[in-house]
């Protein structure tokens, strides 16, 4: 039987007994190991494991990566790769941008400014949680930025910064001649700069409404909300001729679920309870870069 998947764990600290526990748990679900290498660097250390495996359908590969996930020691994760994907020749990476593509939330940045920051926190929180429609929390909270200069937005732009490894992350993906989009929930003003300085082949966001100079509290068009996440991951796929098995999607919140599910592999970084239980991966490290590792990029 020749390898089909592969096991990469990654982690601050790596201990021998936390790669024993990962090679333990896969012998129990019937999965050998057949090699290892070692890589990472001075911030995170990775082994990728290639396996051998009778996980010949969708149902296998859940089970195995549940029993790795139930088992997984604090400090380290391991996400179960199709080889498939990580030997594919071109691949489409999509991200979220609000704490994944950056470090934080850009409606609660503008909020301050209106001086309602906690308020759209609560909300934003919940939505993410999945506990409100993002749509309607989306309108609830741009509402309460009515009157704000249209000014504020560029004074925010520069307060964003981008997630560690972000950068290097999407620069490798293009180097190899993958695709690189990510789409937000977020909103194009803040948004479009990023996607300039980092060269993204698509993205897409909310446009906040500005009229003389102020923002009217208003959106303009559909919103982006969960479901246009999946639509454009699947149209981008498309329209690069790239198999969706061949995509790597990543986000935090629940409005990113069903991009995550819709992936050939759905990785959650730093995410909400329920995403990363719902996701394929998980990264529980503040380096947006292992996402290189899971990809082979």
């Amino acid at each position: 039987m020749t390898s089909n998947l592969a096991a990469v764990s990654y982690g601050v600290n790596l201990s021998p007994e936390s790669l024993d526990n990962v090679r333990k748990t896969l012998a129990e679900s019937g999965v050998a190991v057949s090699s290892e290498s070692h890589g990472g660097d001075d911030r995170f250390a990775v082994v990728t494991a290639s396996l051998t495996a009778g996980t010949e359908t969708a149902a296998d590969l859940a089970v195995v990566r549940r029993k790795i996930a139930e088992a997984a020691q604090a400090g380290v994760d391991t996400a179960i790769v199709p080889e498939g994907l990580r030997q594919a020749s071109r691949k489409l990476l999509i991200m979220d941008v609000d704490s994944t593509l950056i470090q934080q939330e850009v409606i609660e940045l503008l909020a301050e400014h209106a001086g309602k920051r906690e308020e759209v926190t609560a909300v934003t929180e919940a939505a993410m949680r999945g506990e409100l429609d993002f749509a309607q929390s989306l309108h609830a909270r741009v509402a309460v930025l009515a009157g704000l200069p249209a000014a504020v937005v560029d004074s925010v732009r520069h307060e964003v910064r981008l997630s560690l490894g972000a950068a290097e992350l999407v620069a490798a993906f293009k180097a190899a001649g993958h695709v690189v989009a990510v789409v937000s929930g977020g909103f194009n003003q803040i948004l479009g700069p990023i996607a300039q300085e980092l060269d993204l082949d698509y993205w897409i966001a909310n446009e906040l409404e500005i009229v003389d100079g102020a923002l009217t509290g208003k959106v303009l068009g559909a919103v982006i909300d969960r479901a246009a996440k999946e639509k454009y991951l699947r149209a981008w796929a498309a329209a690069e001729g790239i198999n969706l098995e061949h995509t790597i999607a990543v986000g935090d919140g629940a409005n990113d679920l069903d991009m995550l599910n819709a992936a050939g592999i759905g990785v959650a970084f730093n995410a909400k309870p329920a995403v990363r239980a719902a996701a394929d991966a998980v990264i529980n490290i503040p380096y947006l870069d292992a996402v290189r590792h899971i990809a082979n990029v």
